[in-house]
């Protein structure tokens, strides 16, 4: 089988357009962007917001199944218990619009940036197309050697 052809050949070739590539480093950035966001809503927001809501702790909050009653869900598992843990779907919402919220903010800085450029190009005035004859001042194409109003070699 020559080298490129086939299966593998296919599948190397697919693996090594640079799309692949960046999508592969975009996982794992993403991977890692997201244990600092988990880190922000467990260690700072739900801190602040157990404080406002009187001491809550959203870990904290679950329904056993087998209709038992636990202080905490670690002595629920602890005993075996199935449990609902809506606490943790509720940190898990705000990871969740913490996420949401930097990457819109990440792309809206983005843009920003690409708009800002954008006008700079824009802004550059274009090479003039014409220009004035000297004798007798009327416009002609900027290329012209000679005047095409009053016949002048320019």
């Amino acid at each position: 089988m020559a080298k490129g052809n086939g299966f593998f050949g296919e599948f190397k070739k697919f693996i090594m357009r640079g799309n692949v590539i960046d999508l592969a480093v975009g996982v794992i950035v993403g991977g890692a962007f997201q244990a600092i966001v988990k880190s922000l809503v467990d260690d700072v927001v739900m801190p602040v917001i157990s404080l406002a809501t009187k001491g809550i702790n959203f870990a904290d909050l679950f329904i056993a199944l087998d209709g038992g009653e636990y202080a905490t869900l670690a002595a629920a598992q602890e005993a075996g218990a199935a449990t609902l843990n809506y606490g943790n779907f509720i940190s898990a919402i705000l990871n969740f619009l913490i996420m949401a919220f930097v990457v819109f903010l990440l792309v809206k800085g983005i843009n920003t940036i690409a708009d800002k450029s954008k006008k700079k190009e824009e802004e550059a005035p274009a090479a003039p197309t014409t220009k004035e004859c000297p004798y007798c001042k009327s416009e002609i194409a900027i290329g012209a050697t000679k005047c095409p109003n009053c016949t002048s070699d320019l």
